[in-house]
């Protein structure tokens, strides 16, 4: 028999508790031998036909399993709540910390030793390693992989950022409905997350990057034959982890946070970076702030991938994957441990560049310094950020005339309006879309470019909010500024006709108001009433942090390690 697991508490003791849960575990076939303490390992599954990205999850999961059961392992599948972002309302970010909650106690309630995460879609990743960091099992991840290149009439066609391009097309009347139309059937041809560089692409290659994973987690497509056999591995692995006894919390360290920073710069990778790794960083006691994420401001853009380049995962994945980006900034990476119980430069050792146009050289990059960018003033007095990579040079550096919308059902009232009194040097600032406020900070942060100034040929202004945005977004967009408005935030007291002050290579956000105005509509101010007041929804408004602090709940914050003693019968 093995050395003694954490299973011991649930299969392995004769007594009634033991016989009943090995009994009942019986009546799906599994044989005497398969309790004899060898190590447990749960996959935990976000497959949902409702979450089209992780539709290819329960084939992922029999790789897992065919590597468990090699490894000597007892794999045990178990589902948790799944968070589809295109297809949840009001937002997929609102359930994030529901989805932790449910992986942190199906761990702990549940007698495995290890544990597998199966994730893909934006917030499934973030949230499941949330959970297992405050439970802080042997942990390793499995992402779904990107689809295949979208195609339409000849050219590749990205999700999300042509969706935006092309709305925005069609709004100029350079592009027909019926072709708009056209090309959604071409832009979802397989299986797996968005094919561009957004949210669920950055947070697999940042597992990647912090070592959470094996190597090519971030890129190989969801179809290609090789993720299956990447789970197979996987699942041998998490068996070796269990016998090493090395937890999450051997690998998620500030190095570790620091490399994920740095390599996201040079992928281009989401602005929900912040917001998930700064929850993360939470969980497991580490001391991560939106000071941190300034290491990144000067790191160049490596990669060519949408929505800061012209490129997609799967030509990402062909050219070499993360790991040929992680030697290009080799030099800026810190010494980390991973889940292969090796120093993350194991994962580049051997790695080589197929195509240079799709992620080019540290000393001849794609774009300089094009990190993103943490912004404060008394706008921001928490901070804000930006993405350089996606946004317009000429307006990093700007000062204009704010036109306000209080809520979202303003700005789409009213946003393509022929007599909406802005132009290409105006500042679109939206309230009330942060954690509280909308609530659960949806992607509306990239408002769209008012009608009038698309049909005048202008693509980008500045924008201005409390909410995010996609990672598949683009533009000139100024995010999570904290504190938001619904919490009382300086943003609650911005109006119309107000001059704003922005700098990215300084790092402001001014508003160009004198103090005593803005102790004025200070007095004046009255927080909107809640869109909900019952159920979970009403726990997060209740508990939830602003953005510099990961918006995650108060109480959830840190981790319990303790074993489980008192028994169900």
């Amino acid at each position: 028999m093995s050395k003694e697991r954490r299973n011991r508490g649930w299969y392995g003791m004769m007594d009634k508790d033991g016989f009943i849960r090995r009994s009942w575990m019986k009546n799906q076939g599994f044989p005497d031998h398969a309790f004899d303490g060898r190590p447990v390992i749960g996959i935990c599954n976000t497959w949902s036909e409702l979450t089209p990205c992780n539709s290819g999850l329960r084939e992922l999961a029999e790789g897992v399993k065919r590597g468990v059961w090699e490894a000597g392992g007892f794999p045990v599948e178990f589902p948790v709540m799944s968070l589809g972002e295109t297809q949840m309302k009001p937002t997929a970010m609102l359930f994030r910390n529901l989805l932790a909650m449910d992986v942190e106690e199906s761990i702990r309630a549940y007698g495995m030793d290890g544990v597998v995460l199966l994730g893909g879609c934006d917030k499934t990743t973030p949230g499941q390693l949330m959970g297992a960091a405050s439970v802080d099992l042997p942990s390793i991840v499995v992402s779904a992989g990107p689809m295949l290149n979208g195609k339409w009439k000849g050219r590749d066609l990205g999700s999300g950022t042509d969706v935006r391009k092309f709305a925005m097309d069609v709004k100029a009347g350079d592009m027909t409905l019926k072709d708009f139309m056209a090309t959604e059937s071409g832009m979802s041809r397989s299986k797996g997350v968005c094919m561009t560089m957004g949210t669920a692409s950055t947070t697999s290659s940042l597992s990647e990057a912090m070592g959470l994973c094996l190597p090519m987690n971030g890129s190989l497509p969801a179809v290609d034959a090789r993720r299956m056999a990447l789970a197979h591995m996987t699942g041998k692995r998490i068996v070796e982890m269990v016998e090493e006894d090395l937890k999450l919390s051997d690998v998620l360290t500030k190095e570790s946070f620091q490399n994920a920073i740095v390599a996201n710069a040079a992928l281009g990778g989401s602005t929900n970076a912040v917001v998930h790794l700064l929850a993360l960083a939470g969980r497991v006691g580490i001391d991560l702030t939106l000071d941190d994420f300034e290491i990144g401001g000067e790191i160049p853009l490596l990669v060519n991938c949408m929505p800061s380049g012209k490129y997609l995962m799967e030509d990402f994945c062909y050219a070499g994957g993360v790991p040929v980006v992680l030697k290009e900034i080799a030099h800026k990476l810190r010494p980390a441990q991973t889940v292969m119980g090796k120093d993350i430069s194991h994962y580049y050792e051997e790695a080589e560049c197929y195509n240079r146009d799709v992620i080019f050289a540290y000393d001849t990059p794609r774009k300089p310094a094009s990190g993103l960018r943490v912004l404060r003033g008394n706008l921001a007095p928490r901070g804000a950020i930006v993405k350089p990579s996606a946004a317009s040079d000429h307006l990093l550096e700007h000062e204009g005339e704010a036109y306000v919308f209080e809520t979202i059902e303003e700005l789409k009232a009213n946003i393509d309006r022929d007599d909406l009194p802005v132009d290409e040097n105006s500042i679109l600032v939206l309230k009330n879309c942060g954690p509280k406020g909308y609530p659960g900070m949806p992607e509306v942060g990239d408002m769209p470019v008012p009608a009038k100034l698309v049909k005048q040929g202008v693509r980008d202004i500045v924008r201005i909010s409390d909410a995010r945005m996609s990672g598949t977004a683009f533009g000139t967009v100024i995010l999570h500024v904290a504190p938001e408005a619904t919490a009382g935030g300086p943003i609650a007291l911005v109006k119309t006709g107000d001059r704003i002050k922005v700098s990215a290579a300084t790092g402001v956000l001014e508003l160009l108001v004198s103090e005593s105005e803005l102790e004025a509509r200070r007095a004046n101010w009255v927080a909107p009433e809640p869109h909900y007041t019952r159920g979970y929804a009403k726990m997060y408004v209740d508990h939830v942090l602003q953005a510099d602090q990961g918006a995650d709940l108060d109480f959830l914050v840190g981790k319990d390690t303790r074993p489980v003693t008192r028994e169900s019968h």
